[in-house]
């Protein structure tokens, strides 16, 4: 056991994820008591990070041994103990530094008072919290963010579509004659593709847009198309709108920075498929920024949440723009708005419902964390697709990055999957001016 480590977790580890006890193998667990104190702040509300609260304060009430506070609690086998941190002084090392005696000076203080109480064994202060992980280090306290749900190989979200020289022309030519396609070793690549992974095969003399199956293990060619009156501008944009049309690839993720159209494609893909769906479904969750709440906002529930909203009705906007006013497609749009088959809310307020026959669009999905991914999914009826979108260079939330993220978690928990399907957009097509000022600021 001469590797055994105390940890030390900061609340906002807990509001990300409330099963983080089970994932730091034998090593020992230490919760300051102030970690308590300020879960208490969070048990009210609908948001992910209030649910959190409540179920890891459900966790604690279910280990009864007193022993919770004095040597700790056994967490099960193969795991370490869990102890509350209470009685701690507040040190003149933190004190000189830190005078005002805020949460995160307190979790300094509890991790400081534990190295040295401990000082044969490694105590490690995990935060999702960066400036506090700098605090942590000018004391001399090891830290670490919380890197349980975090992906490692991130490439595939910066990448463009693969590409494949030098295939036998005949292959291509079997590949535009056949509507199934042909199978994949045909192609004589060697190589495992991704999960109804798209790319594009050339013979020197030929090109074609193609698509592997994942249900069939075929390859086949990748019609470029419109879906109602939008049409894809590149190729990526055409392989978005093959696996969005495919009503087999139930769980679709679209990721890209902004510009590249993630969100219309999406829109108009189940528009196209709106009368095979019982409602199509817009979500997006809410993120404040310049830490102001839906309290700082005017107005009712409705009107506090609508400017967070307005993206994805200047989507629908940018669709119905391509119709006529009066035209049949344009009273389609605005009818199946009226009756509520298209609608656009808040992420908070699809919690609990089970979705069946939905086609189901979650915008900015890169503010989410694992858990609230699986949550969405979870909801998941007969007959639903879901389709997420998000650029995760974009992302609003605090504790949240690149890596830890609930749409790379997602995409890369996933892989494999034959009802799943990944497309990244590189190329920006919203203006020039939008393109150059994504690559350059």
């Amino acid at each position: 056991m001469g590797n055994k480590k105390n940890f030390v977790l900061d609340t906002n580890v807990i509001l990300h994820d409330y099963k983080c006890l089970f994932n730091f193998q034998d090593n020992d667990i230490y919760i300051p008591i102030v970690v308590l104190e300020e879960l208490d702040k969070f048990k009210k509300g609908n948001d992910q990070i209030n649910y959190n609260a409540r179920e890891f304060v459900r966790e604690l009430d279910e280990i009864t041994d007193d022993d919770l506070f004095t040597k700790g609690a056994k967490l099960g086998p193969d795991l370490g103990n869990l102890s509350i941190l209470v009685g701690y002084n507040y040190p003149e090392e933190v004190k000189a530094a830190f005078p005002e005696r805020t949460p995160d000076h307190l979790i300094l203080a509890a991790t400081h008072f534990l190295a040295s109480k401990n000082p044969d064994t490694k105590t490690i202060l995990v935060t999702k919290d960066v400036n506090l992980r700098m605090k942590a280090r000018s004391l001399g306290i090891l830290t670490e963010d919380y890197n349980n749900d975090k992906v490692t190989n991130i490439d595939i979200f910066e990448s463009e579509q693969r590409y494949f020289d030098g295939i036998d022309p005949q292959i291509i030519n079997d590949i535009y004659k056949s509507h199934e396609g042909i199978p994949a070793e045909k192609l004589g690549l060697n190589i495992d593709f991704k999960s109804n992974e798209c790319f594009i095969l050339n013979s020197g003399n030929s090109t074609v847009l193609a698509r592997y199956v994942s249900a069939t293990g075929m390859v086949k060619k990748v019609i470029k198309e419109k879906n109602f009156g939008i049409e894809p501008r590149n190729a990526e944009q055409s392989f978005a709108f093959e696996l969005l049309n495919d009503p087999n690839v139930k769980l679709l993720a679209l990721t890209g920075k902004a510009g590249t159209g993630k969100t219309l494609l999406a829109l108009a893909g189940a528009l196209r498929q709106s009368r095979e769906y019982k409602q199509i479904l817009l979500a997006r969750p809410i993120v404040a920024l310049a830490n102001k709440d839906l309290g700082f906002l005017p107005g009712d529930e409705k009107q506090k949440i609508a400017p967070y909203m307005q993206p994805l009705f200047d989507n629908l906007n940018v669709i119905k723009h391509q119709f006529s006013l009066g035209g049949a497609d344009y009273r389609y749009l605005q009818d199946i708005q009226d009756k509520g088959q298209l609608v656009i809310e808040a992420l908070a307020y699809i919690r609990g419902r089970s979705l069946s026959e939905t086609y189901c669009i979650i915008d900015e999905a890169q503010n989410l964390t694992p858990h609230e991914i699986k949550t969405i999914i979870t909801r998941a009826g007969e007959g639903t697709k879901m389709v997420f979108t998000g650029d995760i260079q974009q992302i609003d939330s605090p504790y949240l990055d690149s890596q830890s993220n609930g749409l790379v978690y997602m995409i890369d928990k996933m892989q494999g999957q034959s009802i799943f399907g990944h497309v990244n957009l590189v190329k920006g097509e919203r203006s020039e001016l939008s393109e150059l000022a994504s690559n350059l600021l």
